[in-house]
């Protein structure tokens, strides 16, 4: 027994950072984690399961599964709940800090016609940057399928994930996935589930989690009531915005033709306005979602500027993150009762799934186009994976390749 609570204290101590820790990691996953919400899941298991130890490959990927399950952007629920595991309330808030603000203040100063990425040598960068991420997301695949497919049944499980993802598309597909993950693990892994991952010490009470709950549904049905007694500019953009991350699962593209829906159809913004900040989110590292701050530059009538970004990215992320404190509380005791396992190692096996699906889709078809192509990315997962290179320079080298790439091919 001594033994036991010697073990904890250390794996308790292990885990304790500081926000200044968390904010320097996530700050370099915010300047380089190109490829979307598939290769920044990708991107943090390297970063935080294998480099640095912060928790488990079971842990996380129930972490994962969960944050699939909630409204919101997906990666940068994750990120959050890994710096609130990590360094407490401020930890999640430098997690935040760091994965997002490099994207969105890039965005903004195209919205302010600072717009690169021009010309052969730009476009060069950034295919450079969508086939690093495909070496990525192939890391985090290979590393998952290890550990949580070892066996046939699951395996099978994850291969039905990828049909299911495949066939219906978008994230009705990988929701579904997840959910037929689970009830086929009830009936193939009630033997080989073993022992969930590590507890994750998220320093949430239960009843700050209720709260939470309790304030997501307070704003989603009462800023449209708000706006519509009070019309006031300012209180429409909130509850835009705040709608808009509210009914998104999986985060990323899905939100797009919601907030085409928010901003366009009212005229807030032009429709070829909308266009050119979206073609220049997919220059940028870090979450979609941060698109908001463009749009937010943009708004007319006011606010817009500094204060219209800010506005729109702090109503766009807020939701999400209410809905994740509401679940961490009780996402422990559920996912240690023995009678949870089987399942949650089905969910497992189909997040490893969901990822080998979007290896392909969007990733590998939106970015590997040639033989070089290939060849490039390629080298940046065996740079990864044989070379021990760290995602940064990897990120580097691809950027650089591309452009090569690029430029020779117009010799």
């Amino acid at each position: 027994m001594p033994a036991n609570d010697t073990l904890n204290a250390a794996a308790q101590s292990r885990r304790q950072g500081t926000p200044g820790e968390v904010l320097a990691a996530f700050l370099k996953l915010g300047l380089t984690s190109f490829g979307g919400p598939i290769a920044h899941l990708g991107y943090f298991r390297e970063e935080f399961v294998a480099r640095r130890g912060w928790i488990d490959d079971r842990g996380y990927a129930d972490l994962v599964a969960l944050c699939q399950f909630l409204p919101g952007p997906a990666s940068s629920q994750v990120g959050f709940a890994l710096g609130l595991q990590r360094a407490g309330p401020a930890g999640a808030l430098a997690a935040w800090l760091g994965f997002t603000l490099p994207s969105a203040l890039l965005l903004m100063l195209f919205a302010l016609g600072a717009g690169a990425f021009s010309g052969p040598l730009g476009i060069g960068v950034l295919h450079g940057l969508k086939l690093v991420a495909v070496a990525i997301v192939a890391q985090a695949v290979w590393g998952m399928a290890r550990t949580l497919c070892p066996d046939r049944s699951r395996q099978t499980i994850a291969l039905a994930a990828v049909l299911m993802v495949v066939l219906i598309g978008g994230a009705t597909g990988q929701v579904g996935a997840i959910l037929l993950g689970g009830l086929a693990g009830l009936w193939l892994c009630r033997d080989t589930a073993g022992e969930t991952g590590e507890a994750l010490p998220f320093p949430v009470s239960r009843q700050a989690g209720i709260v939470a709950l309790a304030l997501f549904f307070i704003l989603i049905f009462g800023l449209p009531l708000a706006a519509a007694l009070f019309p006031a500019q300012g209180l429409a953009v909130i509850d835009a915005f705040y709608r808009a991350g509210a009914l998104v699962f999986g985060g990323g593209h899905v939100v797009l033709p919601l907030l085409e829906a928010e901003v366009v159809r009212p005229g807030w913004v032009t429709p070829d306005a909308f266009l050119a900040g979206y073609g220049a989110a997919q220059a940028v590292p870090g979450p979609l979602f941060t698109f908001a701050a463009y749009l937010g530059m943009l708004l007319e009538p006011g606010p817009n500027g500094i204060a219209g970004a800010t506005l729109a990215l702090l109503a766009i992320f807020l939701p999400g993150f209410l809905l994740l404190v509401g679940a961490l509380p009780f996402w422990n005791t559920l996912r240690a009762r023995s009678g949870v396992r089987a399942p949650m190692a089905g969910a497992n096996a189909a997040v490893v799934g969901i990822l080998g699906a979007a290896l392909y889709d969007p990733l590998w078809t939106s970015s590997v186009g040639s033989p070089r192509d290939f060849a490039l990315a390629l080298t940046c997962f065996v740079a990864l994976m044989s070379w021990k290179f760290p995602p940064w320079l990897v990120v580097l080298i691809a950027a650089a390749g591309g452009a090569v790439l690029e430029v020779s091919s117009m010799l």
